[in-house]
């Protein structure tokens, strides 16, 4: 291929010399680079180095780099915000317009379903008229310097996606000419021209020109007309709390380390952090014995932290506790509870093959006085009135904010459905836990009262713990009497997987029956809107991957979303906590962006967040600028920065 340069020099007058080229230098680093060329703009005409030249690039250069990082993560903002008001619109189509979206809707699908409801006829390959025009014709003329076609009537679904709604729609339809020589990808958000028809009221050809084809990232940037969209000053103040680590009382229940808690609640205090959470756990606390009852080693801590004024949600951790990295149970459920399974397993619940899960109790024997003359009501709701009756005076003192019921594994308001310890691995849909003769009992109560009583008999098509959807079958009140007057907390999970599919397996083991064109989570915050609960949800913070979102059909923003507006919408109280792989800076802006959405239009707000550590702060495994600049980020006090 001939240099432009020397054709360029070709054309150009003999006489005049020709300028020498310059010769190709080795490639070095980028760093060397810029700090040669840094170098060679510092030295005057002379030959003299020129400091403040010298100065002037490097600022520049760095700032500019600054700049390209901060414009990167603002288009991934915007990125993130497109796809969640999507996932938003969908799910309100289908939910309150019955509209038969796919479960992975485009807006091609969404425009293709208006215009039929608006009585257009749209083909399978996106071709759309009214049925009282003649069919559209099978060959086109391309027009003008652009390759297009120019039908009076039929439009593409393609077209549709990138005009107006409104247009497209009318009586007269207007002309539009598309490329068709760009692939459909750049058919979404390219339009050469659009003129109507009847009218000159829009005369301009350009796309850029024309307010009915402006792109979503122009009509978001019309909402998020702000300067800077990481900017966090003055938006509303979330109280941040950070749960204490797990080992912090042995299992003994004795304070392990009292010297190590001060340093941890000493740099905590410095972070202007607002108060702790401390599990307290059913397995040392009434660990040996039913109903006698060791409280001691928890006195100390909480004398600990009333020592530093800071305030202190306590969690009803009903549960055991298992290292996630070795799946090493390190805080079981109470010796006596597990002696009383020995002889009858079916306390704990039970996946098809009849494994057993000591996670926590089934919810089957909630009325069954099969612990030691008490059900499983009883054992907990004794458990949380002896705490109460135990710190009655830091109660009256005003030092506990709150107090989390802990309801399943993990405290989480689900079945045990995915569980590593029976081989579950992500994204696999997990597997139902209803075969402990108890909740089978149940199961035949509820046969036989709906008239079908062959109900009664679990599924046996749901595939196995790692199964995907497509590969199955079937894809398909004491708290509030111990700790009255005191905010009660109930956990939510965050069961993203298989989200994208119309069965939402994953979410169905669990507990949630939330397929397509259903709100799963609704039914459940009705109940505890009534008893004025609170609802923290487990946010991810994670970014998933295109991988990832492929092969798991995974959407962790679009849950969110869901979960978030289905409690808001009913006047639940929302706070949330992050998951203990989620703590760098680009994931805390994410949870602050998810507790906190400056676009809605009725200011709602997490109540507050609870911040897990992997480890406590003085082992340096979290970056202490990072989570004070979280901490600052939900208080209002900071302008939101990726770039360090």
């Amino acid at each position: 291929m001939q240099n432009p340069q020397s054709s360029t020099n070709a054309n150009q007058d003999p006489t005049i010399e020709p300028q020498p080229q310059p010769q190709p230098q080795p490639r070095r680093p980028r760093g060397f680079a810029a700090a040669a060329a840094a170098a060679a703009a510092s030295v005057s005409p002379t030959g003299t180095p020129s400091g403040t030249a010298a100065a002037s690039t490097g600022s520049s250069t760095g700032k500019g780099k600054r700049e390209r990082e901060k414009e990167k993560e603002r288009t991934k903002l915007r990125e993130r915000h497109r796809r969640a008001i999507t996932s938003r619109m969908l799910a309100g189509l289908r939910q309150y317009g019955n509209f038969p979206l796919p479960a992975r809707a485009d807006m091609n699908d969404v425009l293709a379903a208006l215009a039929r409801e608006a009585g257009w006829t749209v083909e399978p390959d996106g071709t759309t008229y009214r049925l009282r025009h003649s069919p559209p014709p099978q060959h086109h003329q391309h027009l003008g310097a652009f390759p297009v076609r120019s039908v009076e009537s039929p439009l593409s679904a393609s077209s549709l996606k990138s005009c107006s709604v409104k247009a497209t729609l009318d009586c007269q339809p207007p002309v539009v000419r598309i490329d068709e020589s760009l692939s459909p990808a750049s058919l979404d958000s390219v339009v050469i021209a659009e003129r109507d028809t009847r009218s000159e009221k829009y005369p301009s050809t350009s796309p850029i020109d024309s307010v009915e084809c402006l792109e979503a990232d122009q009509l978001i940037q019309d909402v998020h007309s702000r300067e800077h969209e990481n900017d966090f000053t003055g938006t509303q103040y979330v109280p941040v709390y950070i749960k204490l680590s797990t080992g912090v009382i042995n299992n003994f229940c004795q304070l392990a380390d009292p010297e190590g808690v001060r340093q941890e609640l000493s740099h905590m205090k410095s972070l202007n952090v607002d108060g702790v959470v401390v599990d307290c756990w059913w397995g040392i606390v009434e660990g040996w014995n039913p109903q006698k009852y060791v409280w001691s080693g928890y006195r100390e801590l909480f004398n600990v932290i009333r020592e530093f004024k800071m305030k202190i949600q306590v969690v009803m951790a009903f549960h055991e506790y298992a290292r996630t990295d070795t799946a090493e149970v390190v805080i079981s459920l109470p010796q006596w509870i597990l002696e009383i399974g020995k002889e009858n397993q079916d306390i704990f619940f039970t996946d098809r093959e009849g494994r057993r899960t000591t996670e926590c109790l089934s919810w089957g024997i909630d009325k069954e006085r099969v612990l030691n003359g008490r059900t499983g009501i009883e054992v907990y709701f004794d458990f949380m009135r002896n705490f109460r009756t135990e710190f009655d005076d830091l109660f009256a003192e005003g030092l506990f904010s709150a107090v989390e019921i802990g309801l399943g594994p993990s405290g989480e308001l689900r079945y045990p459905s995915f569980s590593e310890r029976m081989g579950w691995r992500y994204p696999g849909i997990g597997e139902f836990q209803c075969y402990d003769k108890y909740l089978q009992q149940n199961l035949r109560k509820a046969a036989k009262l709906r008239g079908h009583s062959f109900w009664a008999r679990g599924p046996d098509n749901t595939g196995q713990y790692n199964s995907q959807p497509h590969e199955t079958g079937f894809f398909c009140e004491r708290a509030s009497l111990a700790f009255e007057e005191t905010k009660i907390i109930v956990k939510v999970p965050a069961i993203y997987w298989w989200y994208k599919t119309s069965s939402h397996a994953a979410e169905l083991t669990a507990g949630y029956y939330n397929p397509t064109n259903q709100d799963g989570y609704s039914p459940v915050f009705e109940v505890l809107k009534k008893h004025s609960v609170t609802i923290k949800f487990v946010c991810s913070g994670l970014q998933v991957c295109s991988y990832e979102s492929d092969e798991a059909f995974a959407d962790p923003e679009g849950l969110s979303w869901q979960v978030l507006n289905s409690a808001w919408d009913r006047g639940l109280t929302v706070a949330g906590e992050n998951t203990l792989s989620c703590f760098d800076r680009e994931g805390c802006l994410r949870i602050s962006e998810t507790a906190k959405p400056r676009n809605d239009p009725d200011h709602r707000h997490f109540s507050f967040f609870v911040y897990q550590q992997p480890s406590p702060l003085v082992e340096g495994v979290i970056c202490f600028l990072d989570l004070d600049y979280f901490i600052k980020c939900m208080h209002g006090d900071i302008t939101g920065d990726l770039v360090p």
